[in-house]
């Protein structure tokens, strides 16, 4: 069994396992983007290509073991919710997606996480060039105290250099593909604290893509905003999928059902049940599936 932890202490290098037919826990499926097995055409075209890959994927704090034997595929150019009730152990999957649990004392992680092939767990593997490929935005707006501008330009920054030009068009391009361009671009130059709630969200996932991302991470990204707010955001999640591979994490029901295409059901740190969005809500093949979907827990 591979083992991520901490620098400075003992990590084995992960392997990971072979495309190959397997047993998911708990009645899982293996895939959160394939079809379903119903017998129909749709079932023989091309597999979507497989953006994340998990196997047998476990992590904890210490001695708590937070996540159980995780087998999970998700889809590339996709949206994939995860679901489940607090302290399933939804978040801590989404940050050991960006290695953000580095910082975190005793956490580590063992089994088979990869990006588009690229093993997440690897001692080898330059985390900050991670962090690049995989853009993180948090359940509250975190906007930097500069400029609009600044923001969106900060990261590019860091990994090259820019020309005034270019590093403009880059910025400009951004905040068109977050929905922003249209209602900031008389003000460049002004805090982005000055933003709403709502925009400061926008200018964050702008900030994320600024620096070509292949993977953006959401971690309950609506729950600090007001319904109109709400809208936008799924709106441009929704458009952001032709782009991106997005993994959100959301208590809202109603909002996963609108914004993705596949959703897992975590529970108690363990893979319950994944597979299409519509099918996993309408005919879901676990008992504790259906009682979390209809509001019975949760």
């Amino acid at each position: 069994m591979n083992d991520h932890s901490l620098p400075g202490t003992t990590m084995d290098q992960p392997t990971t396992t072979p495309h190959s037919p397997h047993s998911p826990h708990h009645g899982a499926s293996a895939s959160a983007g394939g079809a379903s097995d119903a017998g129909s055409a749709a079932n023989i075209s091309t597999p979507a290509t497989i953006a994340i890959e998990m196997r047998n994927f476990s992590a904890w704090y210490s001695k708590n073991q937070v996540l159980h034997a995780i087998d999970l595929d998700i889809a590339a150019k996709q949206v994939c919710a995860l679901i489940g009730p607090s302290g399933c152990g939804k978040s801590t999957l989404l940050r050991w997606l960006n290695r953000m649990n580095d910082t975190i004392a005793g956490a580590r992680a063992t089994g088979g996480l990869s990006l588009h092939g690229a093993a997440l767990l690897d001692a080898s593997l330059d985390v900050v060039d991670l962090r690049r490929r995989v853009g993180m935005v948090f359940q509250k707006p975190n906007p930097f105290p500069k400029s609009i501008f600044d923001n969106v330009a900060f990261g590019p920054r860091l990994h090259r250099v820019y020309s005034r030009t270019d590093l403009e068009e880059l910025v400009e391009q951004s905040l068109r593909a977050s929905a922003l361009w249209d209602e900031v671009k008389d003000r460049l130059t002004s805090s982005a604290l000055g933003l709403s709630g709502g925009q400061q969200q926008r200018l964050c996932i702008a900030r994320a893509i600024a620096v070509g991302p292949e993977l953006l991470l959401m971690d309950e990204p609506c729950s600090a905003l007001d319904p109109r707010s709400t809208a936008s955001i799924e709106e441009l999640i929704r458009e952001l999928r032709a782009t991106y591979t997005i993994v959100i994490v959301t208590h809202n029901m109603q909002q996963a059902s609108r914004v993705s295409d596949a959703t897992a059901f975590f529970y108690e740190g363990k893979l319950i049940e994944t597979g299409p969005t519509d099918v996993l809500f309408t005919a879901p093949k676990e008992r504790r599936t259906e009682d979390y979907v209809t509001g019975r827990f949760g």
